[in-house]
């Protein structure tokens, strides 16, 4: 509020009351005049009160008077225009006194309006009104005459302009308190930056350093022979060095451009120590984004580098100290089994030996009996083993396992018995697999089986088939390709596993399972089989809720095969036959066993103790309607070739495999050529000859 406004306020309002004083004084000179005067009053006072309401500042005239406190201790606010309470922020003071209004500060504004009255002299000041909390800018002068007691007070609120001056006046206070702590802060950081053991460089667009660090530059010497220092060009002091200023601008390059990157890599002349760096590039820009140039943070990883490669050979060197315990364990198993299965056999040998040259052949059946059953055994062993590790030869066909499930259904029922609940949860559209189904359902059965045992008080057992679509990252977390999958899951809700359960769960000959109650080749022989055929295995336990075992097996694009009637093949006649048979096999017992078999059955049999011999035999003229052969055969070639190369000249030749395991270079990925089957060994002779005897008929049966 500048003072000439206040003098023109006070000129203006002398003028006015000059002007009714005069027309008061006229107004008692007759009865017209006075009605003139009258008129020209009530004119003056309308532009009084007009000037009066249209101030933007607030204005009031105050009259004092006597009060508690003593002689004009206390004033009250006869006039206040509109703008009073936008100003002072408190409405309708026209007859309030200031010892009512503001009580706790009024001896204040008494003292200072006070002062005015008995002086005359105006006043300026700021104040602030606590009663509002806003901050005020005045100026009051006395209302002629002295003796009305009153006073002018003109006003307005300048709360935010004082604030923002306290604030100024607080920023001018702490600033140099601020620029001392950010000289301190960026002298802190620049003390970090240097003595820090990573090499901290920061280049302009042209290859000129902006910053580097004592280390960075150090470390720049170790490597090039160069010292360098800020302003320097890094591709100017590497000109003498070629293939490193390459490498250097390759790098930095692309940071310039604007990418961020981690890389580590090697550095040194071949002459020098070389070391593994981490760096860590990134752009360096100004406020508006700008790019100005780039910035580095390296690390020397060579110590540490070398440290994950030692860890690394020690956890294989672990690994394989696992693998030898695990093969330890397995061929200890084995050794046990084995043991007592051949002490059956060759007991009974011994003793059917015995007898029969005693000439005492009474009971000599219950030996070749008991000699049998611990052949069986052994076969289902090795059988399991087989499986155990991904050997086993198998019989793949497109199967539907909703069907497979659902013809197992009654067999699993009885299997756990009337205390468990059995539940199939069948999907609809299930997609084929290309799996060997018989080994499929003896490993569904074993999973019920264990499930049952895990529930000794009942409970329930769902079996369930899905259609699953593996991504990326969900083949990923099952060991598997992207790609479609069915899944058979069996739910149990018995005792579940522990995490070390779980991750010995697969290992050979490892059961929780009392004393003589299992094998520990169950499970083993389930994740053996359905990687071999290509699938994965799954535990998913909680310890007191229930475990929940899924095979996880690769969708086939195409049909379910027909399988044909096993018990049709089992009870076809034997037909006598005269057809002429090579088999090829370095075990000279087997080869008497096999010649014996079939010509008791009266097949012509030739023999071949290897490969070359046998194909000397296939491609002389001899008549050869079958060839039976060992898979794996001494001289070089094995039984798969020696097949092979048959059918350059016996394009019809029909071919048995007989093999202990399947490999690759014969089943070609489960796949044979039309009129080629392939039998397991151990078997029965019943098996061989029916077998031989589909394949001489029609080349159709399988076993």
């Amino acid at each position: 509020m500048a003072s000439t406004e206040l003098a023109d306020l006070q000129r203006r309002l002398k003028a006015l009351e000059d002007e009714n004083a005069q027309l008061k004084a006229l107004g008692m000179a007759d009865q017209t005049g006075r009605r003139r005067a009258e008129t020209a009053l009530a004119e003056s006072e309308e532009r009084y009160r007009t000037l009066f309401n249209s101030i933007d500042e607030g204005f009031c005239i105050i009259e004092f008077l006597d009060g508690p406190h003593g002689p004009l201790s206390d004033y009250i606010h006869v006039e206040a225009n509109p703008a009073y309470t936008q100003h002072a922020g408190i409405p309708d003071v026209v007859g309030q006194k200031v010892r009512e209004m503001v009580p706790g500060e009024a001896d204040g504004w008494v003292e200072l309006y006070g002062s005015v009255l008995r002086t005359g002299r105006p006043i300026r000041f700021e104040r602030e009104l606590i009663a509002t909390g806003r901050y005020l800018e005045l100026a009051a002068f006395r209302v002629e005459p002295a003796s009305r007691k009153q006073v002018a007070v003109l006003f307005q609120d300048i709360t935010a302009r004082k604030r923002t001056e306290q604030e100024l006046q607080r920023l001018n206070e702490t600033l140099e308190a601020r620029v001392v702590a950010a000289i301190a802060e960026r002298n802190v950081l620049a003390d970090i930056v240097e003595g820090t053991d990573a090499f901290v460089q920061v280049v302009d667009s042209n290859f000129r350093w902006l910053a580097i660090n004592g280390a960075s530059a150090r470390e720049f010497h170790r490597i090039y022979g160069i010292l360098p220092k800020v302003g320097d060009n890094m591709l100017k002091l590497l000109e003498g060095q070629p293939e490193h200023r390459d490498a250097v601008r390759a790098v930095w390059s692309r940071a310039l451009a604007g990418e961020a990157f981690v890389e580590i890599a090697e550095f040194g002349q071949p002459g020098r120590s070389r070391r593994f760096y981490e760096m860590r590039f990134n752009c360096l820009r100004d406020g508006s984004g700008q790019l100005l140039g780039a910035y580095q943070f390296s690390y020397d990883v060579t110590d540490r580098l070398k440290e994950q490669e030692r860890l690394r050979e020690a956890e294989e060197a672990l690994r394989q100290s696992q693998k030898m315990e695990a093969v330890g364990q397995l061929t200890g198993g084995i050794a046990h089994d084995f043991n007592n299965l051949l002490t059956g056999i060759i007991g009974s040998l011994e003793l059917l030996q015995t007898r029969l040259g005693q000439g005492r052949v009474k009971d000599i059946d219950r030996y070749v009996t008991a000699a049998q059953g611990a052949a069986k055994r052994a076969a289902a062993l090795t059988h399991r083993l087989l499986a155990f590790s991904r050997r086993q030869t198998l019989d793949p066909r497109p199967t539907d396992l909703n069907r497979l499930v659902m013809g197992m259904e009654e067999l699993i029922r009885r299997t756990v018995g009337p205390e468990i609940t059995l539940e199939v949860v069948a999907a609809g559209g299930l997609w084929p697999t290309l799996i060997d189904a018989s080994q499929l359902e003896n490993a569904l059965l074993n999973l019920c089986i264990n499930a049952r045992d895990a529930m000794p008080g009942g409970g329930r057992l769902t079996i369930e088939t899905a259609n699953r679509w593996l991504d990326a990252h969900g083949a990923g977390e099952r060991d598997l390709e992207p790609g479609q999958y069915v899944s058979l899951c069996v739910t149990d809700t018995g005792a579940g596993m522990t995490a070390d359960v779980i991750e010995r769960a697969f290992d050979p000959f490892f059961t929780t399972k009392p004393i003589g109650q299992g094998t520990g080749l169950g499970l083993s022989m389930v994740y053996g089989f359905v990687r071999q055929s290509g699938g994965q295995v799954r535990i998913y336990s909680e310890v007191g809720q229930g475990t929940t075992m899924c095979l996880y097996l690769p969708r086939h694009y195409a049909k379910e095969a027909d399988r044909p009637s096993a018990s049709a093949t089992r009870t076809a006649p034997r037909p006598q036959a005269s057809h002429t048979i090579l088999i090829v096999d370095d075990e000279p017992s087997i080869r008497m066993l096999l010649t014996d078999a079939l010509e008791e059955i009266g097949f012509n049999v030739l023999e071949a103790h290897d490969g070359p011999t046998g194909l000397n035999i296939l491609q002389s003229d001899a008549t050869i309607d079958l060839l039976v052969t060992d898979v794996g055969l001494p001289g070089g070639m094995n039984g798969r070739q020696l097949a092979d190369a048959a059918r350059t000249t016996r394009p019809a030749l029909k071919v048995l495999f007989i093999t202990g395991y399947a490999e690759n270079a014969i089943i070609g990925n489960g796949q044979l050529a039309p009129d080629m089957q392939v039998l397991t060994k151990p078997f029965v002779v019943e098996t061989l000859a029916s077998r031989v005897l589909d394949m001489i008929r029609d080349g159709t049966g399988r076993s």
